[in-house]
């Protein structure tokens, strides 16, 4: 083993204890989310590489193993069989002592080359692009002896350059990676390689006015592309046309998610052997002092709809941790009235909920405590205004003629809740709902399914609870 490889298996053990060590206490805290992905302990943040090889999925994410907190920036670990149920494995990757990574192992991608799983990603400092490679299923990592095999910047004016996103096409490999050109604004940069040793440079992808435009993803999605980044702020996304080496966007920029940066961030995402596009994003959520700190989202499934908006729902595969389950039917709403349903002994759960709207300008579905001051959530949708809100996060979203109906999934995870209306869009919410921000949590469970509209002829068609077990079990 060359000396690099040495020191980085070394940096690899003292980051595998340091976990270790508290992973049972991180395990223990009640406000820790059971059904999202976390680490065994202490920060994780950005998904990286999701990949499927072998019969196997595999997930990375940035995850600092030694504290709480944004730093010395590892690649976490986690592998599946199925999307739903995940085991940690060792940290893939670390820092290592006077490489070109030894300031941090940033975000980036896997990819399968010539049958060998390769891992890109960014080296800090100065940013440059590296690559690894394992022999034994993705369990252990060789960085490339020739690492940087991209060390500097394009050009001078730029800032950032980071984290790069890979894809085959026409017989080559392509990257795209963040950036901003200065005084002009965030742009994609595009690269090509036949063996993703060499690198050539084609210009910038795309060209917009945020900053730098971190985490770049770039995908077809039906006979379109579709373009996500994270600009330091809210990720945004638009759909167009890909020809000559350029995206041209054919519809408006939308945010990803309509929570803020906070609750969601820096999304990945990878094609599965059945064709479809599944991302994940990052959610910064954890009570001060734990030893714990952010979560995954659940798996989402990306589609382009026939009426040309993008679709995002939950992973139909999701339905395999339901365990108790309550259903309500064909409730008639009265003005402005709680209606409520079931005490709610569980604080893992999915709500499904349809809505036949009718006159209404406003339906609410709380969990928790009704009383003000209480522990709860409130899901609404207002039909004037065409906003849905929860947790105090609110995004645009209507219910677009003909369809009628507002159907609603909603996945509460202890500190973590994301919400799904119609198939279109998802609001995702961090736990200082909670309280967490305060001090300790009431104790988990609690409260009520209760549901309120306003306006005539609102009727709840059905609401289903049930719990949900632990990814981890």
């Amino acid at each position: 083993m060359d000396q690099l490889n040495l020191e980085h298996r070394r940096a690899l053990e003292r980051a595998n204890a340091s976990v270790a060590a508290v992973a049972g206490r991180a395990a223990s805290d009640p406000t820790r989310p059971v059904y999202h992905l976390t680490s065994p302990a202490y920060w994780i943040s950005d998904p990286n590489g999701p990949v499927h090889f072998d019969g196997e999925y595999h997930l990375f994410f940035q995850h600092n193993p030694f504290a709480s907190e944004w730093g010395n920036m590892c690649w976490g670990h986690a592998v599946s069989e199925d999307l739903v149920r995940w085991e940690h494995l060792p940290i893939a990757l670390a820092p290592g002592p006077g490489s070109c990574d030894k300031d941090g192992i940033f975000s980036g991608c896997c990819v399968i080359h010539e049958g060998v799983p390769t891992i890109l990603y960014t080296g800090v400092s100065p940013e440059c692009q590296c690559i690894a490679t394992s022999e034994d299923r993705l369990r252990s990592w060789i960085k490339h002896a020739a690492n940087p095999v991209i060390p500097t910047r394009p050009r001078g004016d730029l800032e950032g350059f980071r984290d790069p996103f890979c894809w085959r096409q026409d017989g080559s490999w392509y990257m795209a990676l963040g950036s901003r050109i200065q005084e002009q604004g965030g742009c994609v940069l595009l690269y090509r390689s036949a063996d993703l040793r060499e690198w050539t440079y084609l210009g910038p992808l795309f060209q917009g006015t945020t900053g730098v435009m971190e985490c770049p993803s770039f995908f077809p999605l039906g006979d379109m592309w579709l373009l996500c980044v994270s600009p330091y702020a809210q990720p945004l996304y638009a759909m167009g046309e890909y020809t000559g080496h350029r995206f041209r966007p054919e519809t408006e920029w939308l945010p990803m998610d309509l929570g803020p940066r906070e609750d969601f961030y820096a999304p990945n995402s990878m094609l599965d052997p059945q064709g479809r596009r599944i991302q994940w994003g990052w959610v910064q959520v954890g009570p001060p002092g734990a030893c714990w700190k952010g979560v995954l989202t659940l798996p989402r499934v990306l589609s382009l709809r026939t009426d040309g908006q993008l679709g995002i729902e939950p992973l139909p595969e999701l339905a395999r941790l339901r365990r108790r389950h309550q259903r309500w039917e064909s409730l008639s709403l009265a003005e402005d009235a709680l209606e409520i349903l079931t005490d709610l002994p569980w604080d893992t759960v999915e709500v499904c909920a349809e809505f036949e709207l009718g006159g209404a300008r406003e339906v609410a579905l709380t969990l928790g405590h009704v009383s003000p001051g209480r522990r709860k959530i409130a899901v609404a949708y207002d039909h004037d205004a065409g906003r849905l809100s929860c947790a105090e996060r609110s995004g645009k979203f209507r219910v677009l003629p003909g369809e009628d109906r507002l159907q609603l999934r909603i996945f509460l995870d202890r500190s973590v809740v994301e919400v799904y209306a119609n198939g279109r869009v998802a609001l995702t919410a961090g736990g200082d709902w909670l309280g967490v921000g305060e001090g300790a949590p009431e104790p988990a469970g609690g409260g009520t399914v209760a549901l309120r509209g306003r306006g005539e002829g609102v009727r709840a068609s059905a609401v289903d609870v049930w719990e949900m077990a632990s990814i981890w079990d």
